[in-house]
């Protein structure tokens, strides 16, 4: 009979599992929850934990009544970037409109200029602060997006700066290649031409040196069009690489049908999707990633079709947009207040949206996003009454222990 060990025994905890179907929050009472090897390997109420394993534990930690929560995941970020648009800021707060604001050179652009000047080492200096804010809140895996670069050199460059601060820091960092998030000023007027040099120059660079876990665009008036992203899937398919979307954040372009056309990994902002947008990403599986943040900043009018959603069983994932221009954030847990407060989530699905949706939205739920057996024992221990605390806004909302700080 083989020997039953366990590395760590969590006890005297309550867990939040987010298990689909198992009750609010997938909550288990006075509970316990055995690691072995990095991987969850026993949970269930103390009371049933077996007694062999138990007696053999290297390590049993007291809880003391806390909450063990999965480690939250940030499924859409622009991390890596330099300088900053606080300019923007104050021009959006005189009147002008984001298209406005492109117009004057500012916007992407502003940021692509930034970071073409940067060196990796000047790049991975400036994002990894950003970083550690997100895991000081409990962040242990987030999507980083490249896109400032807009060039083979420089988007190449990003990628290596995002997988560089995985190995620094222990997040798990996947990384996603958006080299049609705007036209660079070297192919002003000439869209399609930059279209063909993205999929037949620099998305294959970067999936050749194994930069990319997934492939993005921003589909939108002031971008690309639905017709010019699906030239980007292309590539993406025949690279055997899954794709995601900026889609309908400031007008409905479609870009919600066309993601759910192509079974995207997620569309993204959605506040102009329509009811056909809705419908497509509810039928393919495609997660809708809300991001009030940008929302908030750039004081929109129309959130995203909640109730639509809802209807059609579209999950949804809730994440920071952390980028210079429209959602300077590293807070997740101010992204679940809002989630609530200005798109009307429960707590419950804006937690839910952090942890098991936004694993699936990035390909990951196999690995990541519940608390279950088999999967990774990436785990925050938050000394609250309830998990709907994190939504509320509790004063001292820092893990008292995560693992990504200790590992297993």
């Amino acid at each position: 009979m083989t020997q039953v060990l366990w590395d760590i025994l969590w006890t005297n905890v309550h867990l939040a599992t987010f298990q689909e179907g198992k009750g609010p929050y997938g909550a288990i009472r006075d509970g316990a929850l055995a690691v072995h090897q990095g991987k969850i390997v026993w949970m269930g109420r103390q009371s049933d934990a077996p007694r062999g394993p138990v007696q053999k534990c290297k390590d049993i930690r007291d809880g003391k009544g806390g909450w063990l929560l999965p480690g939250f995941i940030d499924c859409h970020t622009h991390l890596v970037f330099a300088g900053d648009r606080a300019d923007e800021f104050e021009w959006r707060l005189q009147g002008k409109s984001y298209e406005e604001i492109a117009a004057k050179g500012g916007g992407i652009v502003s940021t692509v200029l930034k970071t073409r000047a940067a060196g990796e080492d000047e790049l991975f200096d400036a994002s990894l602060p950003r970083l550690r804010a997100m895991m000081v809140e409990g962040v242990s895996t987030v999507e980083i997006k490249s896109g400032y670069g807009l060039s083979t050199e420089c988007e190449l460059k990003m990628l290596r700066v995002a997988r560089a601060l995985q190995e620094h820091t222990g997040v798990r960092v996947a990384t996603t290649f958006l080299g049609a998030h705007a036209v660079p000023p070297e192919y002003a007027g000439r869209s399609s031409d930059y279209i063909d040099t993205v999929c037949k120059e620099m998305l294959p660079a970067a999936a050749a040196e194994g930069l990319v876990d997934a492939v993005d665009g921003f589909c939108e008036n002031l971008a690309f069009t639905p017709d010019e992203i699906a030239r980007v899937f292309e590539a993406a398919k025949n690279l055997g690489l899954p794709v995601k979307l900026h889609a309908d954040q400031l007008s409905d372009s479609g870009g919600g049908a066309l993601a759910g056309r192509y079974g995207a990994l997620s569309a993204d902002h959605l506040e102009y999707a329509s009811q056909n947008s809705v419908e497509a990403l509810a039928a393919a599986g495609s997660v809708a990633v809300l991001l009030p943040g940008a929302y908030y900043f750039l004081r929109q009018k129309r959130a995203p079709p909640i109730a639509a959603l809802r209807r059609a069983g579209a999950p949804m994932a809730v994440a920071s947009d952390c980028n210079p221009g429209s959602a300077p954030f590293t807070s997740l847990l101010l992204m679940l207040n809002m989630a609530c407060t200005l798109f009307g989530l429960t707590p419950e699905e804006a937690l839910t949206g952090v942890t098991r949706q936004a694993a699936r939205a990035l390909g990951l739920s196999q690995r990541k996003g519940t608390l279950e057996i088999g999967k990774d024992a990436d785990l925050n221990l938050w000394r609250i009454d309830h998990p709907r605390q994190l939504c509320y806004g509790v004063w001292d909302a820092t893990p008292a222990w995560a693992s990504i700080r200790e590992g297993g």
